[in-house]
């Protein structure tokens, strides 16, 4: 299948945007005596991580969840799994909640009421992208890298069946 598609946001913006954040962030936990951990939901958050802890340098430590409350499809079903939960404990912890794309909020939700009931110091989000315009759930996302239209994108990270995480820069795709 050939797909046409017109980048959005360019890698160089991407990187500077990223570098941006993690400044933020420096300074946002400057004066915490307490552990960071970097919480990535799987997949779609591995690349913009990476990059992301890199440039935080507050020493952290990395952990992943995978949830899925898409299925097969391209629309939520509301119904979140833990198909992969935390290796490691965030008891007392900064915990930052690193997504790739905020869309309804809906998923995103139900992840911060779980990781609450394990008592962290503190639960932050930090997102590369976000669709104001689809959300649902009212999340206050402390690091937020761009703000997009509803379009179906792909690109660092971001996915369509599994496909284009690759993809250095953000793309609209058109199915």
């Amino acid at each position: 299948m050939t797909v046409a598609m017109r980048v959005m946001i360019s890698s160089e913006e991407i990187q500077a945007k990223v570098k941006g954040l993690g400044e933020k962030i420096n300074a946002h936990y400057a004066q915490s005596d307490k552990e960071l951990v970097l919480i990535g939901l799987l997949r779609g958050s591995v690349i913009f991580m990476a990059d992301l802890c890199r440039a935080i340098e507050k020493p952290h430590e990395l952990d992943f969840m995978t949830v899925s409350s898409y299925g097969g499809g391209t629309t939520s079903s509301r119904d979140v799994k833990i198909l992969k939960d935390l290796d490691g404990e965030i008891h007392g912890k900064d915990v930052l909640v690193v997504e790739d794309i905020i869309d309804s909020g809906n998923t995103l939700n139900k992840v911060i009421q779980m990781l609450q009931t394990r008592k962290p110091n503190s639960i932050e989000l930090c997102t590369l992208v976000s669709k104001p315009s689809r959300r649902e759930i009212d999340l206050e996302v402390k690091f937020l890298g761009f703000e997009v239209e509803d379009r179906f994108i792909v690109g660092y990270g971001l996915d369509y069946d599994q496909k284009y995480r690759h993809l250095p820069f953000i793309g609209e795709i058109g199915l």
